[in-house]
């Protein structure tokens, strides 16, 4: 067989455990592991998919699929979502996150942690939830933001939603930090802004992990400059080949 007809195990199909960085896209952490496949491997056509978007300022845990085994990406996009948030009271955002300024201000110092663990387990079990103005969600062929990002709500109907598991981990306002399990298409930033309304004031996302989709851990994953350095290995190994 000629060297160049031999086919790869990412051709064949590999899933990558990677911690994307927060401000990449989604897009711009598939497009790095198809340029590392390209520049390394010398692979200058394959398929790469995600198993599921983070928005631009979160970090965490994505599954990339490459070749044969971007079959599998519904797969893992429909398995349940472990986050970890931290939550901002007293204020909101258009976006539900610091990806828009500060729009309106609300007391939060009648906040108390009793008041807001009984706020938290209201949420769980299947809620209606409404995606954020500023989410991809496809309306009409475009996505959300690129209408709210000119000045146009579209209305959207809410989505069904499960958390499974909600706990406070740390409460220290106006900033506090939880733990959620969730199932598929939930906006954690929808649920922060739902929370501050639930409690008399306002809330936006300030941060966001995902720690884990279904049974793989952020803990198992690469980050980027690792990923590279393990492409190399295989490279100089030439351990690549099915």
């Amino acid at each position: 067989m000629i060297e160049n007809e031999r086919k790869t195990i990412f051709e064949e199909g590999y899933i990558f455990l990677l911690d994307k960085p927060v401000f990449w896209t989604s897009f711009d952490l598939v497009n790095y592991v198809r340029v590392l496949l390209r520049r390394i491997i010398g692979i200058s056509k394959i398929k790469v998919g995600h198993a599921g978007t983070l928005d631009p300022l979160a970090n965490g845990l994505m599954i990339i699929c490459t070749g044969k085994a971007t079959r599998r990406v519904e797969e893992f996009t429909g398995m349940d979502k472990e986050y970890v948030a931290e939550i901002t009271f007293g204020a909101t955002t258009p976006s539900y996150d610091l990806e828009t300024k500060i729009n309106n201000q609300y007391q939060f110092t009648h906040i108390t942690g009793k008041m807001l663990k009984k706020a938290l387990m209201g949420f769980l079990g299947e809620q209606e939830q409404l995606p954020p103005a500023f989410s991809a969600k496809l309306v009409k062929g475009r996505r959300l933001y690129e209408y709210a990002r000119k000045g146009s709500v579209k209305e959207v109907k809410p989505v069904k939603v499960v958390f499974r598991e909600i706990e406070l981990m740390n409460f220290k306002l106006p900033v506090v930090k939880v733990r959620i399990v969730c199932s598929k298409g939930t906006y954690i930033r929808s649920f922060a802004n739902d929370l501050g309304k639930a409690l008399g004031s306002g809330a936006y996302l300030s941060s966001l992990t995902r720690t884990a989709i279904g049974p793989y851990r952020l803990e198992q994953a690469m980050n980027t400059e690792e990923l590279k350095d393990y492409l190399n290995q295989m490279k100089q190994n030439e351990n690549f080949y099915v």
